[in-house]
């Protein structure tokens, strides 16, 4: 298997690309934006130490250090109060981004279990990519300790000047997995 460099693949192919998504100019062609990954923490509201080792994990698998999301306002069916963190963020551009999505394509998916690519379901109509992960051993930069204290996280591929068919066919062309139905 052959490691995939998103950037360079990109950019050897954008001549290609645009005969193959049928547009006129290099300039209109989906490119990557930014990547933004997000944990949900409202469950571990009061366990401190497993908060701290969720910020230190997503800042191992970034690069980055995450912002902490806050509710905005109470919901008492939820238990929730104004200003309680309930996740952590972190939004990626330029050359962390293309780090991270090199990582995550070429050492991250090969090691979950059954996963045979990308469904089209999994674009929104404006041709962002969105991954779930319900777990986080499959990133090699935790290690084993990923399997003690397990949690989840939401990556999404934001692309620019794109749709669901244009973003799948650019992902199918450089060589991302990518299922067809």
């Amino acid at each position: 298997m052959s490691l995939i460099d998103f950037k360079e693949r990109y950019s050897k192919q954008r001549q290609d690309l645009t005969g193959i998504l049928e547009v006129d100019n290099v300039n209109a062609l989906p490119k990557l934006a930014k990547i933004s990954v997000n944990v949900g923490t409202g469950r571990l509201r009061g366990n401190k130490d497993m908060l701290a080792y969720v910020e230190g994990a997503l800042k191992q698998i970034t690069g980055q250090k995450p912002a902490i999301t806050k509710a905005r306002k109470s919901i008492a069916g939820f238990k929730l109060r104004e200003g309680e963190e309930v996740g952590m963020r972190v939004t990626l551009r330029g050359g962390k981004m293309y780090d991270f999505l090199n990582r995550l394509i070429n050492v991250t998916l090969p090691r979950i279990r059954e996963f045979r690519g990308f469904a089209a379901s999994s674009f929104d109509a404006q041709g962002n990519l969105n991954i779930g992960l319900g777990d986080t051993s499959p990133f090699a930069e935790l290690g084993h300790s990923a399997l003690d204290k397990p949690f989840g996280m939401s990556i999404t591929l934001n692309f620019r000047n794109s749709s669901r068919e244009k973003s799948f066919k650019l992902l199918q062309t450089l060589g991302l997995p990518v299922k067809i139905d």
